[in-house]
Order: C-alpha cells, then sequence, then structure tokens
C-alpha cells in the first residue's frame, strides 16, 4: 500500500468530514432561525411607553402589563404563533402624558401584572381599563405601530425584525367581539 501525499490526504479527508456534516450543518441552520410567529409593537413616537396586553388563550382571558418600551423601538410581546385573532392594548405616554385606549374593558394595575379574567376588576383590587382593540385576522404573526396623533407620522415607520403583517393600530377602537363574555 502506497502512501498518499499529505496534501492530497489532508484534501480526502476533508472531503469525508464535510460530507458527514453537511446534514448537521443543514439542521442547525434550519433550527437556529425558527420561523418566527411573534405579536410585538413599535413605539413609533418620541416618548417612551407603558404597554399592558389582554388576549383570551385556551384558559380564559388574561391581561399582562408592563412592558416599558422605549421611542423609536420595537419588543415582542408575545413568542410563538398567535392563539387568537384579537388582542388588547393599553399603552400610556411616560414622558408627555397621554394615552391609548378603547372600550373593550380588562383588569389591570399599576405594578407588574399577569391577571386571569376580565370580570369584577375593581371587587378584586384591580384597576378596570379600557383597551383597543387589534384584529389579526387569524395571522401567525402581528405587529402593531403605536403612533402619536399630535406628532407627524414619521415618513417610513419602524420595521419589525421578523417577517409578518403589519399595520397601523386603530386610534379610535372598535367595541370587542360580541361572543367574548365581558359585559
Amino acid at each position: 500500500m502506497t502512501a498518499l501525499p499529505l496534501n492530497l490526504a489532508r484534501r480526502c479527508f476533508a472531503r469525508v468530514i464535510a460530507r458527514a456534516a453537511a446534514p448537521a450543518v443543514l439542521l442547525l441552520a434550519f433550527s437556529a432561525y425558527p420561523a418566527m410567529a411573534d405579536f410585538r409593537l413599535c413605539n413609533n413616537t418620541g416618548g417612551r411607553v407603558g404597554v399592558a396586553l389582554g388576549y383570551k388563550d385556551a384558559e380564559g382571558w388574561t391581561t399582562e402589563g408592563w412592558w416599558n418600551i422605549s421611542a423609536r423601538t420595537c419588543e415582542t410581546l408575545l413568542r410563538g404563533a398567535l392563539v387568537a385573532r384579537y388582542y388588547y392594548i393599553y399603552a400610556v405616554d411616560y414622558d408627555r402624558g397621554g394615552e391609548w385606549s378603547g372600550k373593550a374593558y380588562m383588569c389591570s394595575r399599576e405594578k407588574e401584572f399577569t391577571i386571569r379574567g376580565t370580570e369584577n376588576c375593581l371587587a378584586r383590587g384591580y384597576d378596570r381599563t379600557g383597551f383597543f382593540e387589534v384584529d389579526t385576522s387569524e395571522q401567525r404573526s402581528w405587529t402593531v405601530q403605536l403612533t402619536d396623533s399630535a406628532e407627524q407620522a414619521p415618513d417610513r415607520p419602524l420595521q419589525p425584525r421578523t417577517p409578518g403583517p403589519s399595520r397601523p393600530p386603530s386610534v379610535a377602537p372598535t367595541t370587542p367581539p360580541a361572543d367574548n363574555g365581558r359585559r
């Protein structure tokens, strides 16, 4: 048996390793960047905002808060595929005052919270807060763009880091769906 020259042996060894490793590298490439499906909010205003979120999942209604979002930045509020068509937002402008609110009343509080249920907020020691509705049209991911009506809207709103539908929120809120069980 004759020995291969060192350079030829190295190249052969590299090819064997490359062929063996190719499926693993492809698998890692796909798992390192899973399909993004999140609920995101972009703060297109000049001030910091605090955001509370309401949604209905398999266990019922939940409200969560507070995400503190700096001016001109985006934040993921929920990770993973969306579980509902309608989500509800309440936001306050910490720096200049004002709020984004609506007629969908849910429970909240001033400090960080996760609250199950939307009934009897005051009797349970919570605030009763009006959220505005976001209709995701049953998309897997969604981005809400908060803007300040006192400011001129930016020429190009912030773009989320993940692909997916995006539309400005309705500043004039809509009422929640009739079958939501809240009155």
